[in-house]
């Protein structure tokens, strides 16, 4: 079995590339450099703009693996282009390699298109895999953390100085990205009747989630530090998203799009989209997922 693998060099895809390897499965990846070799990786210069390259990648693969995506940029509409087009050409890639398999990566916030460019992409690219005559299966992540990720980071630098500003009051879930990983290779070959043409929410198996406060406080924790954690109105963050533009340019974290979703009270992964336990479960619990994240942070040098 050879999966072809989008998204090979960014967070997710990296710990992809980890667990195949574990495992000893062979990967077509698609990368935009030149890339160190890895044992059993195969790497295919190109990317979702280049329908050749997405040939290329399929070719000879038995299943497709589709986890790249724009998931911040300082222009919205640069969304449409990347998460829908994209997800068009590696479908296109799909069919020209009679490739029948396809597990995409997309998102919670495609649940309310409304609030963001990023969500209503997101939205757009799962009808289009839908409607694709595939044997798709769609995971809409909630937060994913873990070693590498730039994303929670900016928690827990500034958990480390005692301060960690929230949106509104509200939940959400999270999963580690190494039980994500695990996940989307389970998804690959798993038992058709369970996985097949449906859609899945995983999280890191705590009902309900997290409230934002008490993710900061295991955040806080996981730094060793007691933290002060108020919830900001959705005009402070729009502020603050401003200066973040200001002081980081077009590498600014916290973008408008962001806060437009940031905002919503509930980003809990839902019980009836739970994965089979038959195909997988959780294994790395929130607060001790958390606790290694930051270990790794200060192990690297980021904290």
């Amino acid at each position: 079995m050879t999966i072809a693998l989008t998204g090979a060099t960014g967070f997710v895809g990296q710990a992809v590339l980890d667990e195949a390897e574990r495992r000893g499965l062979s990967v077509s990846a698609l990368t935009r450099r030149e890339q160190p070799a890895r044992s059993n990786v195969t790497w295919v210069e190109g990317s979702l703009s280049d329908t050749a390259s997405l040939h290329r990648l399929c070719e000879g693969a038995t299943s497709v693996l589709h986890v790249a995506g724009l998931t911040n940029t300082p222009d919205p509409a640069t969304f449409e282009a990347a998460n829908v087009g994209g997800t068009v050409s590696v479908l296109e890639g799909a069919r020209a390699a009679r490739i029948k398999r396809l597990v995409f990566v997309s998102s919670l916030s495609a649940r309310e298109p409304g609030l963001s460019a990023y969500g209503a992409s997101k939205a757009k690219a799962e009808a289009v895999v839908e409607q694709s005559g595939l044997d798709w299966t769609i995971v809409r992540p909630p937060g994913v953390y873990g070693p590498r990720d730039v994303d929670y980071f900016e928690m827990f630098r500034t958990a480390k100085l005692g301060f960690v500003p929230l949106p509104p009051r509200g939940a959400s879930s999270i999963i580690h990205v190494d039980d994500l990983a695990r996940l989307l290779l389970d998804l690959v070959d798993a038992e058709p009747a369970l996985v097949r043409r449906r859609m899945f929410e995983p999280d890191d198996g705590r009902d309900g989630g997290w409230s934002h406060g008490e993710l900061a406080t295991a955040i806080g924790a996981a730094v060793n530090r007691r933290v002060f954690a108020p919830n900001l109105p959705k005009a402070v963050l729009e502020g603050a998203a401003r200066i973040d533009r200001l002081v980081r340019g077009d590498k600014a974290r916290l973008t408008a799009d962001r806060v437009g979703y940031m905002c919503h009270p509930n980003w809990v992964a839902r019980s009836g989209k739970r994965v089979p336990e038959a195909v997988w479960t959780p294994q790395i619990p929130g607060d001790e997922g958390l606790a290694q994240t930051a270990e790794w942070y200060r192990r690297e040098g980021w904290l």
